[in-house]
């Protein structure tokens, strides 16, 4: 049984983690409401983007040979980027997506894909190295809880749109944490390359809809590239939100643990004391009498 002393260091020990998880639990609740309102505001221009080109895909993929960020390349290597944290300490968001990674990647290899990976993020890149060492084309570091920048997505979109040119990938899907609330956030697939073309396309009413000017060619090599870094800046945003909220509902878990495990210990602790206190009266009383 531990001794007083040893019961009291716990204590000790186990409020200091208590002040830790709770000052994370506020800096990340602090830094969720920011970064929920920037991914919120991210959502209807990415989802107005991403469905007038998938419209505009339908409507001219007919017309003979289409831009290489609007069809994608002859082949079948299959480039995933993965949207993931620097940081832990933030419950199942990370493991769940590296879970779902793996899904991803059995499945396109069972359908005759050669699957690359980019990782954004510590964690992510971690996870895949271990379990995809020789698919690992790229790691880069996330944001480590600041600020998304722009500048963030038109790197990373350039660096895919140079692999695609190059012909070392010909399709392209980033595997990203959807914001839902603090305590869901969803492992999502979005497709980038080849545009995904809506299922009940009308190719002749849709083509109607479009009217290029100054003319074709000049609009979609501007359009399509913003396009590719507006949905990645979208989905970076998505994950951090979600990384702030995993984080929060984390640390606040850990410090309601934190305040069971010190009313246990305080019990046990006076428990143990309270037989102490009782077992040196009774050797004085036995002491006395014997006298």
């Amino acid at each position: 049984m531990p001794s007083l002393k040893e019961l009291r260091a716990r204590i000790q020990g186990v409020k200091s983690q208590r002040k830790i998880t709770s000052a994370m639990k506020m800096v990340a609740a602090s830094k969720l409401r920011r970064f929920q309102l920037r991914a919120e505001a991210s959502r209807p221009y990415a989802d107005a983007m991403r469905r007038m080109l998938s419209e505009l895909a339908a409507a001219t993929r007919h017309e003979g040979e289409l831009p290489l960020l609007m069809q994608g390349g002859p082949g079948r290597t299959h480039l995933l980027v993965m949207l993931t944290s620097d940081l832990g300490l933030a419950g199942g968001f990370n493991a769940n997506l590296a879970r779902a990674m793996r899904g991803i990647v059995e499945r396109l290899e069972g359908e005759g894909e050669t699957v690359r990976i980019l990782t954004v993020g510590r964690k992510g890149g971690d996870a895949m190295t271990r379990a995809y060492p020789d698919q690992v084309v790229m790691r880069q570091p996330g944001t480590a809880g600041r600020e998304v920048e722009f500048a963030r997505a038109l790197e990373l979109g350039k660096q895919i749109e140079e692999m695609l040119v190059s012909g070392e990938i010909d399709r392209v899907t980033v595997v990203y944490n959807r914001f839902i609330n603090a305590m869901t956030q969803t492992p999502t697939t979005l497709p980038l390359v080849p545009l995904p073309v809506p299922e009940n396309d009308n190719r002749d009413d849709m083509a109607a809809q479009y009217e290029f000017e100054p003319n074709e060619e000049e609009i979609l090599a501007h359009i399509l590239p913003r396009n590719l870094q507006v949905q990645i800046y979208a989905a970076l945003l998505e994950s951090a939100a979600g990384e702030q909220g995993a984080r929060m509902t984390a640390m606040d878990n850990a410090t309601r643990n934190a305040g069971s495990a010190i009313d246990s210990l305080t019990q046990r602790y006076n428990r143990s004391r309270q037989a102490n206190i009782t077992t040196e009266l009774i050797e004085i009383i036995s002491g006395a009498e014997a006298v």
